[in-house]
């Protein structure tokens, strides 16, 4: 059996949300909300998801951008002019409560099995954060969370076991900062790595932001956390 994958929709106050699912070989698993980049749900988040799937969990990626108007196309020179001005009309509140809605409807998905995480990646890292504090997660992954910094306050209702990821040349989080994170999260249920030389979005294959010994790193780091703490039977 193979990863599969499907668009599904997701129920909320204003209508019905696009999503992406992800299912594992063995058909059921964990489940795992994972939340975009300022891209949106790009072909490397999609690829993020099937990895997830490979190793057991069930993922599902809502389309948070789904009210706005425009979308980022990735292949032209402007698309961080274009995923800023994105940005600029999201409704931080909505965010939060439509990634609640994709969170249960995740739970109540007939394949999901041994509980669910929020895992998401810079916009959608800081997101993650916000829905592990107003939600019930077992488990959360952020990396390089850019709302962090003003969502701090929230630190002491996210008290599950959580795994965070900086780079230490992050030109959008000083380091400076990133060390206010780690002062306001840390716990005996938090892990928090720095990946030196790594900048922001290390993670993502575009050339602008590739660190690659910093990527390896940090998803090795990642599925072994899984696997301790939302363990795929």
């Amino acid at each position: 059996m193979t990863v599969t994958t499907s668009l599904v929709t997701v129920p909320t106050r204003d209508g019905d949300m696009p999503a992406h699912l992800w299912l594992p070989p063995s058909g059921t698993g964990p489940g795992i909300l994972l939340l975009q980049e300022i891209f949106g749900v790009s072909d490397y988040i999609r690829s993020r998801g099937a990895d997830l799937a490979e190793l057991g969990y069930v993922v599902l990626a809502p389309e948070i951008y789904w009210r706005l108007d425009g979308s980022v196309d990735e292949s032209r020179p402007d698309f961080m002019e274009q995923a800023m001005a994105l940005l600029q009309q999201v409704d931080w509140e909505l965010a939060v409560s439509d990634s609640v809605a994709a969170l249960d409807t995740l739970r109540a998905r007939p394949e999901v099995s041994g509980g669910a995480g929020v895992m998401g990646f810079c916009f959608g890292g800081g997101l993650a954060f916000n829905v592990a504090a107003v939600a019930d997660v077992d488990v959360l992954v952020a990396y390089y969370g850019s709302a962090l910094p003003r969502l701090l306050p929230l630190a002491d209702r996210v008290d599950v076991p959580s795994l965070h990821h900086f780079g230490t040349a992050d030109e959008y989080i000083p380091l400076e900062t990133v060390e206010e994170i780690r002062s306001a999260v840390e716990g005996p249920e938090v892990e928090f790595y720095l990946h030196d030389g790594a900048g922001h979005a290390f993670d993502n294959p575009h050339p602008m932001f590739l660190h690659e010994p910093a990527r390896l790193d940090a998803w090795r780091r990642t599925t072994e956390f899984l696997e301790r703490r939302l363990p795929v039977e």
